[in-house]
């Protein structure tokens, strides 16, 4: 029997991610009482049950019973019985943004500001966090890129090493990404605006890419950039790094930038499979449009 305890801060998700596991054909049981969840396990286990997968919801509405935690884990291990952690997280900034938009109140906030029960939670949480065998951060993900990390872990039984890679694309003349980790200017390249016929076209499109690769400058970066990236990446996981966005940048986030930041992002892809790179990977064009909205 798989048995997964997903955890996490209120607001990253966890609600979404356990309707999703329930999806994938596991039994799941939200905000189970802590003091439950050792004889949940033992049922769930039983001869008398046919329950192969099970996923229970375990947060901060359990409240002080969380300290106990620590020795329910302790004896299941003790027991020879497998569990699995899986911690969603998210930026405190983000946290807030959704909690204005939901208009809810947060659980440990206590009618004080949201970002203060965020804190409060972190505290209570900061042993199953460390003791996590997943953490997924939020914070940029889509629904449905959320799935396909999940799918990874509990339907394909990848090993996912907890790091999530953001290649993002971006126009000097709108700021750098406040969230950046990686920033990569490409303004050495010769610029497709001022070419007749391409300055409408984005980096999405052959016309551009093959004006912009045709260039061995362009290759030699990709070729130095995927090679630093590629061992950038394993030691950012053995620090416990759960986010990484690369950030290139071009004039104005529309031609040269789109286009190496595509690149990269299926160089990287290529990777992925391999034992060693089991990292989630998604790529962001954040300016590409910008160039209209603005005439």
């Amino acid at each position: 029997m798989r048995f997964v305890i997903l955890t996490g801060i209120s607001g990253a998700g966890k609600s979404t991610a356990l309707k999703m596991m329930e999806d994938m054909g596991y039994y799941c049981v939200d905000n189970l009482p802590i003091p439950l969840v050792e004889r949940f396990f033992e049922l769930s286990d039983s001869a008398s049950t046919e329950l192969q997968k099970v996923a229970v919801g375990i947060d901060a509405r359990n409240g002080k019973n969380l300290g106990e935690m620590h020795d329910v884990l302790k004896r299941l291990h003790e027991e020879g019985r497998k569990c699995e952690i899986l911690f969603l997280d998210a930026d405190d900034p983000v946290l807030v943004k959704r909690y204005k938009e939901t208009r809810r109140s947060h659980p440990l906030a206590y009618g004080d500001r949201v970002d203060k029960g965020i804190t409060r939670e972190r505290e209570h949480l900061k042993y199953l966090k460390d003791h996590a065998d997943y953490i997924i951060d939020t914070s940029h993900l889509l629904t449905r890129e959320l799935k396909i990390e999940l799918e990874k872990i509990f339907v394909h039984n990848q090993d996912y090493d907890s790091l999530f890679v953001t290649v993002l694309s971006f126009g000097f003349k709108y700021g750098i990404p406040a969230d950046s980790d990686l920033v990569f200017d490409v303004r050495f390249l010769p610029n497709p605006f001022y070419v007749e016929g391409l300055r409408a076209k984005t980096g999405n499109e052959k016309e551009i890419q093959d004006y912009v690769l045709q260039f061995p400058e362009a290759h030699a970066f990709l070729d130095k950039l995927s090679d630093m990236v590629q061992f950038l990446i394993p030691h950012y996981i053995a620090e416990g790094k759960s986010q990484l966005v690369i950030s290139i940048g071009c004039t104005g986030g529309k031609h040269r930038s789109v286009t190496l930041a595509n690149e990269l992002y299926q160089r990287l892809s290529a990777h992925t499979g391999d034992v060693s790179s089991n990292y989630g990977l998604k790529i962001e064009h954040r300016d590409i449009e910008k160039d209209a909205l603005h005439k």
